[in-house]
């Protein structure tokens, strides 16, 4: 304990921000990566049907994601505030209070979500030919959707508590199981969509147990005992206040995609195209979009803990790094995206007669939509200042704009 808020709160700002910033976002990376290569094997096994029906699910997994962030972000943010005021009862209590909440959502999603799967497809935009490749492919997908979410909130309260490294073994391992077993149930066995499904929930349940593991065996810093798990609504609405607007970020990327997939399929020609290709430029487009959240949740790490300690010099230069940060790796990632969009997009390769046509629409997706990446990050970067600070309505109007 002594050692992580000597880290915390003494170490430069510069350095902690990379030593937390960079597993962060590579957990993250790696979380959106269980659907990108899904997408990648399909694309090339079962071809633009099994990565439309994939595109349909997707945004009820960014849903889930949400919910994940928002008890996620919203406990880590509220231990690291309460251990730099010096209140570890508070921070165990929160932390406890955190997984009740998003253990609970997971399982309410889930059954909710098995009974009115094909009503909720329809409302993402599914259309007659694709439905039931999603079918198969959601049903599954949806079983292991406690896995990701829970697995999702333990990872956020493992890397605020000063282990972002394990956070980040704990999803590469899942990860890395998922591209083994997409490949063996894909092609020798030839399971199709619903293998890709079979091996997105085994690599998250595997990522979840070792979180589990590490958070209930490893971690000394947070008393787990069973007296704290009594909910309490003030240290619940604490933890809303704090991660609701990221929640609501993902829930709104969610809503437009889903919409999109809606207009897209009432286009007269190509609608199975036209939503193949939204699918892929989305997709690729979440590099940029949570190397921000990764950044964003290294800012509510780092400076919950000098904000409760009131330490102003530390704040001021964690808002200052964060920032400047942010707009350097969006920057980047811009100009990666304008030089290699067709190869990014062609990655996904998809098989029948549509690949050109596909391509070329994510090729140009892409390089239009880098221009504005930068201006999300710092959009992204202030919410997860202004959260960090106990502000709840205004970075929830940022998100909302």
């Amino acid at each position: 304990m002594n050692q992580e808020e000597n880290i915390l709160g003494t170490e430069k700002i510069g350095k902690l921000m990379r030593k937390f910033s960079i597993p962060c976002i590579i957990s993250l990376l790696v979380n959106s990566l269980y659907n990108i290569v899904d997408q990648i094997f399909i694309g090339w096994k079962v071809g633009t049907l099994g990565n439309g029906a994939t595109n349909v699910v997707f945004p009820l997994t960014m849903i889930c994601l949400a919910f994940s962030l928002m008890f996620g972000d919203g406990s880590s943010a509220f231990l690291n505030l309460k251990l730099g005021q010096k209140k570890q009862e508070e921070a165990s209590k929160g932390v406890i209070n955190g997984i009740i909440l998003s253990t609970i959502m997971a399982i309410l999603i889930c059954v909710l979500s098995i009974i009115f799967l094909p009503q909720i497809l329809n409302v993402f935009g599914c259309t007659d030919v694709l439905r039931p490749y999603a079918l198969d492919y959601g049903f599954i997908i949806v079983i292991g959707l406690p896995f990701m979410m829970i697995g999702t909130t333990l990872n956020s309260i493992i890397r605020a508590d000063g282990n972002p490294k394990f956070a980040m073994t704990s999803m590469i391992t899942g990860a890395v199981l998922n591209i083994i077993l997409d490949y063996i149930f894909i092609y020798p066995l030839k399971m199709g969509v619903a293998g890709a499904a079979w091996a997105t929930i085994i690599g998250q349940f595997i990522s979840l147990f070792i979180a589990m593991y590490f958070h209930y065996t490893k971690n000394n810093e947070i008393d787990g005992s069973i007296k704290y798990i009594n909910p309490d609504i003030n240290l619940i609405k604490g933890i809303y206040s704090i991660g609701v607007s990221a929640a609501l970020m993902q829930a709104l990327l969610a809503v437009m995609m889903a919409g999109m997939n809606a207009i897209l399929g009432l286009a007269q020609v190509n609608q199975t195209v036209l939503i193949g290709s939204f699918g892929i430029y989305y997709k690729i487009q979440q590099i940029a979009l949570f190397s921000a959240f990764g950044l964003s949740n290294t800012i509510i790490s780092i400076l919950s803990f000098n904000y409760g300690m009131q330490d102003k010099k530390r704040i001021d230069d964690c808002i200052k790094y964060g920032i400047i940060d942010t707009i350097i790796v969006n920057l980047i990632i811009s100009i990666l995206f304008e030089i290699f969009a067709y190869p990014l997009a062609n990655l996904f390769g998809l098989a029948g007669g549509t690949t050109k046509e596909i391509i070329s629409v994510c090729t140009i997706a892409l390089r239009i939509s880098s221009i504005g990446f930068v201006f999300m990050g710092i959009s992204v970067a202030i919410q997860g200042v202004l959260q960090s600070i106990r502000y709840a309505l205004k970075p929830l109007i940022i998100s909302l704009l």
